[in-house]
């Protein structure tokens, strides 16, 4: 595509937390002379690049996307452009385009603590525009950003995406983007510097309104009214009030924890600034309606302490929850017996969505940062619950530009620098194959594998120039958020998570390499592996004890997962592992890696009856404790009632839906890696359960299995789609009436025994 390259702005005057700098607006008139020059006109389109966000207008009509369009991209790497068909909103005589522009991550100042606001593209917001109106009789009207462009602040005197957006409605311009407006006193727009990025067409799904929450309840605090809307999740709030005195301020803070009966924003904070998380709007006082919601930010949030109203007018129609998220369908669900497991699966799915706005944020409160290892550790389950793989390849472009020089992914993308000196590392560091892998085994899109080949490659020459003098690593984070703790207080040693999960990059590596042709480098891929594990089985496991280095969950959960313990040696880790469990008290005692993978391997060895014990009870520390605790959405760290309070809405925990899916369902999509047509069904029949139903839809269909206890047998119900093969694979103690423990996957109901 042809993309414009006239880039035009309002100033060069930045906005920042001390000296606000209202977002412009931007209109062109341009003129359909007659009725028979209008009806000729056979295309007419708009290609637009707004840095950082934009509102697009065509006669009045708001025509955007979607909220914070057109990406959240480092400009320096890849600038996104959208295009719109502007055909149906075209009249005769004076039309008119106009624009809002935002800050975006062009001037993130309130991201300081990433050091956004030291960006070297940090600037004004700016943007490139081209409408192409092409007639039958061959004629063409270009309009082409540039200095004829009028120019005026609008009247959001304030946005950033992490902190909110001030808004004076006595400074609205009523009729600003329609035709007949006098813009005489606007002033002409100057021009910009080109962006460094690469330009592209922006094919990540938009962020989009997906539904409004009404307040459940409001309750007067010192400061103002509080209004509890009954859930945590991600959106804006929709202001309707009625004020008699003009410049009323009206403050609305959102947060996602009480404290002692308030509203408590700590947690969502690096400092004490009054900024995050807060909208303010400033009515116009004529004692008509009035409606505001922000178009440039957006919060996580369930409470909004809302300060400045009268008593009057707390009603709850001041506040409506918007909830927005990126615009994906479902691929996948779960439920079942037990209303526990039923809400942990609807939290996950909450955090999921809450926090993908374009690609996955780790929360969407505190950071809205695109951590790398909360992408990677959800990424399994994210395919499987949801439509996320085109989005996950735009944002796998952006990893791919991020890696520096020598090799390197920082552990935050996009960035501006930060993340290269500390916060990344191997658990961090693979999203640059997770992605990518668990991407193509659930949809089979090649061209993610493309994408991400030249950045693994580089990746593998980089990390072996990390490793010690025994080919092991210890460079980075570990097992993040450990139960109890602070959140680097691992009791899985470093250098055990780091290597594990280097030779596990580098095994991962090969597969994609192979799966594009590329043999030299698939088998160089290989033999980093192979060395990797022969460093850690050498130095890091006691094969005396069968025990790997560290005595604890997460290390004795990834050995056995990622198959450190070979053949016989796996029983007896096994018997280990299950040990280390008992001793705490049947409890999970591990951080984000291990939560991860043991309840996978718990299931591999036929014990998931001790999974669901872990998962689903209600005393601390337990995921289910989050539920009766009161959480909607999964929680960042597991700490006693009473302990310190984080980010109550992250996703890096949710791969227990994955294990609900596959273990509890027992739908293993494409087990083998080699064959999309393929399907197993391997229930687990956990005595916890009366029944439990799961599915996903892959691109042949829906895949469904679903049991239910009667008396001393089990109805298995199993909808396998047209042209899908494969096996359903009975656990230990259960057979088919004929006496078998498997049969061929095909739609039906069967009846189980207990041999």
């Amino acid at each position: 595509m042809d993309f414009p390259n006239s880039f035009i702005r309002a100033g060069k005057e930045t906005c920042s937390l001390d000296h606000f700098v209202p977002a412009p607006y931007f209109r062109k008139t341009f003129a359909i002379k007659s009725l028979k020059q209008l009806n000729s006109a056979a295309e007419a389109s708009v290609v637009l690049c707004g840095l950082g966000f934009y509102e697009l207008y065509i006669n009045g009509k708001n025509i955007t996307k979607g909220l914070l369009a057109p990406y959240i991209s480092n400009p320096d790497d890849l600038i996104y452009y959208d295009a719109y068909d502007i055909l149906p909103y075209l009249k005769k005589g004076e039309n008119v385009l106009g624009v809002c522009l935002g800050n975006g991550l062009q001037n993130a100042f309130g991201a300081y603590c990433w050091d956004f606001q030291k960006a070297k593209w940090r600037a004004a917001p700016q943007l490139a525009l081209r409408c192409t109106i092409k007639f039958r009789d061959g004629e063409a009207m270009v309009i082409e950003s540039d200095e004829s462009f009028k120019t005026a602040p609008s009247p959001i005197l304030f946005d950033d995406r992490h902190c909110g957006e001030y808004y004076d409605a006595r400074l609205e311009l009523p009729g600003w983007n329609e035709p007949g407006f006098n813009d005489r006193k606007w002033r002409f727009a100057e021009r910009a510097p080109m962006p460094r990025g690469e330009a592209r067409l922006c094919q990540a799904e938009p962020i989009v309104k997906v539904g409004e929450i009404k307040p459940i309840s409001i309750t007067e605090e010192e400061t103002g009214f509080r209004y509890d809307f009954g859930e945590n999740n991600a959106g804006l709030c929709r202001l309707r009030v009625c004020s008699d005195t003009p410049g009323q301020q009206i403050d609305l803070v959102h947060g996602e924890a009480l404290i002692d009966g308030k509203l408590y924003t700590r947690n969502i904070k690096f400092d004490e600034n009054d900024y995050v998380q807060k909208d303010i709007y400033y009515c116009k006082g004529t004692g008509e309606p009035e409606e505001y919601m922000p178009r440039f930010t957006y919060h996580g949030f369930r409470y909004v302490l809302v300060r400045g109203i009268t008593k009057e007018q707390a009603t709850p129609e001041l506040l409506t929850y918007v909830v927005f998220h990126s615009k994906l369908e479902e691929r996948g669900g779960f439920q079942c017996s037990d209303e526990i497991v039923n809400r942990l699966q609807e939290a996950t799915r909450r955090s999921d969505l809450s926090n993908f706005y374009y690609y996955p944020v780790d929360c969407c409160q505190r950071e809205k940062n695109g951590w790398t290892a909360d992408a990677a550790l959800s990424a399994e389950h994210m395919l499987m619950n949801l439509s996320v793989g085109n989005s996950y390849k735009e944002w796998m472009r952006n990893i791919a530009k991020a890696q520096n020089d020598a090799g390197a992914i920082p552990g935050i993308i996009p960035t501006g620098g930060w993340g290269f000196a500390w916060g990344n590392g191997p658990a961090w560091d693979n999203i640059i194959v997770y992605l990518p892998f668990y991407t193509y085994q659930y949809t089979g899109d090649r061209e993610i594998l493309e994408i991400s080949a030249p950045t693994i490659w580089r990746y593998l020459n980089y990390i072996i120039g990390r490793a010690d003098s025994r080919g092991l690593v210890a460079i980075g984070l570990g097992d993040w958020c450990p139960v109890g703790k602070i959140e680097d207080q691992y009791n899985s040693p470093l250098i055990f998570t780091d290597s594990v999960l280097t030779m596990d990059i580098a095994e991962k590596a090969a597969y994609i390499f192979e799966t594009l042709g590329m043999p030299l480098q698939s088998q160089f891929a290989a033999e980093l592996a192979r060395r990797t594990k022969a460093a850690v089985r050498k130095y890091l496991v006691d094969f005396d004890r069968m025990l790997a280095l560290g005595n604890c969950q997460t290390s004795q959960a990834m050995a056995l997962y990622y198959h450190i313990f070979e053949g016989g040696e796996r029983t007896k880790a096994f018997e280990n592992l299950v040990e280390i469990i008992a001793r705490d008290d049947d409890h999970i005692n591990l951080g984000v890696l291990g939560a991860r993978v043991i309840f996978h391997v718990l299931t591999d060895f036929g014990r998931s009856d001790l999974a669901y014990k872990m998962i689903a009870r209600t005393d601390y520390p337990s995921y289910g404790n989050w539920i009766k605790r009161g959480a909607t959405t999964l929680w960042e760290t597991h700490q006693p009632e009473g302990g310190r309070v984080l980010s109550l809405n992250h996703h890096f925990w949710g791969d227990i839906s994955s294990w609900f899916i596959q273990a509890l369902a027992g739908i293993h999509y494409n087990p083998h890696r080699s064959d999309f047509a393929e399907v197993e069904i391997r229930p687990s029949f956990v005595p916890q359960l009366e029944n439990a139903s799961g599915f996903h839809i892959c691109s042949y269909g829906r895949i469904l299995s679903s049991w239910t206890r009667k008396e001393d047998s089990i109805v298995l119900t199993v909808e396998i789609p047209e042209g899908m093969k494969g096996m359903i694979l009975l656990e230990d103690g259960w057979s088919f009436e004929d006496g078998k423990a498997w049969r061929e996957a095909v739609t039906g109901s069967y009846t189980l025994r207990k041999k």
